[in-house]
């Protein structure tokens, strides 16, 4: 039986765009990196608030990286959705769809990182 979940891994074609993506656009806490046994360069990071961390892997070994569409995604909350939309524009991520209110007063939006992972921000209702 597992006992919790440590982290999630996605796998990309360019490491160094992907880091700055998850560090500079998202605010994510780089914890470590490395090389591993078998050659794979893997970055992990941790949002504030969170315990599991987000592996990010560029292991050119195992062929292109092709990302479906709608078929993950990882999602943060955020203070300010208004805020964080015009942050991400600033560094050249524009929401990729909404700011989208739900039905619980929530306020959800995506942003697209590199590679074509789509990112949910979701703003809780008050």
């Amino acid at each position: 039986m597992v006992k919790k979940l440590l982290h999630t891994r996605y796998r990309v074609s360019d490491l160094e765009k992907t880091v700055a993506f998850y560090r500079d656009v998202l605010g994510l806490e780089l914890l470590r990196r490395h090389t591993s046994p078998r050659g794979s360069q893997l970055v992990f990071f941790k949002a504030p608030g969170s315990e599991e961390e987000i592996e990010i892997c560029q292991y050119d070994g195992s062929g292109e990286v092709k990302v479906g569409y709608d078929i993950t995604h990882l999602a943060f909350e955020v203070d300010d959705l208004d805020a964080f939309a015009k942050h991400a524009a600033e560094k050249g991520y524009p929401l990729s769809d909404g700011p989208t209110p739900t039905g619980s007063g929530s306020v959800i939006a995506f942003v697209d990182a590199p590679e074509g992972y789509e990112i949910e921000l979701i703003q809780r209702g008050k």
